[in-house]
């Protein structure tokens, strides 16, 4: 691992480069806008780190390395540590969140907080931004939307809303839902408590390295392109369209699996390792 550092602006350079970004550099909301889905369109979701038992470095320098200058992606806690980096450089004020991933559950409680999503503050602007790079779902947000309850956003052709919940907590609960086949699905929910760097390092020992944690188990590697949400989990390969469209197809050989990484995702997977269990 490299000595501790703050993202630079030097980074900053680098990771404009990566995203493809070549705006104005001023900390308001319509640059968070753009490189939020800039950031979200180059860079793939991937836990090949996690696969391997390992948890990837949350340094910046290191997340840089990664992300940035070599043909990887990365799961939540890289890729919205490496954003919050880049706002913080910019102007922006941000809060690191911890949220429980609630897709399927029954009971929000039964899900840990093992999700990290940022609240941004924009300078002049009253109202804080859920922002979130990092969520390696159909359901995921592309566009930053204000903290607002009940009002439904459209962000580059998704649509999201952010409701209330109950809960036995003294803070409010917000979730976060995706409009999906016809209904609202919860994704995630989150307090606006902030959470701080020792509390993700810990969170994301367990997530990569817990062999019960699902990151550690199979293969999850997802990227966003104009046109279409590419998956790959384990052996299966969809395409969502953003007319609604799917297709999928079974990726049988590790030969294919490598090939279907660095074709659809761009990521060359590290040598020696076994993609497919």
């Amino acid at each position: 691992m490299s000595e501790s550092r703050q993202f630079t602006q030097s980074d900053l350079d680098a990771y404009f480069r990566r995203i493809g970004w070549e705006g104005e550099r001023r900390a308001d909301t319509a640059t968070l806008r753009d490189v939020h889905l800039a950031h979200a369109r180059a860079i793939p979701f991937e836990n090949l780190d996690a696969l391997r038992r390992t948890a990837p470095s949350l340094d910046p320098g290191d997340l840089t390395a990664k992300l940035v200058h070599s043909r990887r992606g990365g799961y939540c806690y890289e890729h919205n540590t490496l954003f919050a980096g880049a706002l913080e450089v910019l102007g922006f004020g941000v809060t690191r969140l911890a949220a429980r991933v609630v897709v399927g559950a029954d009971r929000f409680e039964s899900r840990p907080r093992t999700h990290m999503a940022l609240l941004v503050a924009v300078p002049g602007d009253p109202r804080p931004y859920l922002a979130d790079v990092g969520f390696g779902a159909v359901g995921a947000l592309l566009e930053p939307v204000p903290l607002t309850a009940g009002v439904e956003f459209h962000d580059a052709g998704r649509r999201h809303r952010l409701v209330h919940a109950p809960h036995a907590g003294p803070l409010e609960l917000w979730v976060l839902e995706a409009y999906d086949q016809d209904a609202w699905q919860a994704q995630y929910a989150f307090t606006v408590e902030p959470f701080e760097k020792p509390d993700f390092e810990v969170v994301n020992w367990h997530v990569g390295t817990n062999p019960r944690s699902p990151f550690t188990q199979r293969l999850h590697v997802q990227r966003v392109t104009p046109d279409a949400h590419l998956s790959l989990t384990e052996r299966l390969f969809t395409e969502t369209r953003t007319d609604g469209a799917v297709t999928k197809r079974e990726v049988t050989e590790e030969a294919e699996v490598r090939r279907v990484l660095e074709e659809q995702f761009g990521i060359v997977a590290p040598q020696g390792m076994t993609l497919l269990r």
